[in-house]
């Protein structure tokens, strides 16, 4: 049998990090910014990715109202 699956460990663009996170790409590019979710760099193409598995964190606490979306 192949290896399991780790959907956590996957990456995502910042257009479905976004959507994920129900904000803008625009948002994301702020909040790496000032390092609130930082984004690792594609190595060829230098385009923002995203572990899906802090992105998911962000949104359960920006959900259980701990975390403040600017």
């Amino acid at each position: 049998m192949g290896r399991p699956e780790h959907h956590e460990d996957e990456v995502l663009t910042i257009k479905a990090a976004a959507e994920l996170l129900d904000v803008s790409e625009q948002t994301l590019r702020r909040w790496d910014k000032a390092g609130k979710l930082r984004a690792k760099r594609h190595p060829m193409n230098g385009y923002r990715l995203y572990l899906r598995r802090q992105v998911l964190e962000l949104r359960r606490q920006i959900h259980s109202g701990s975390e403040r979306a600017s």
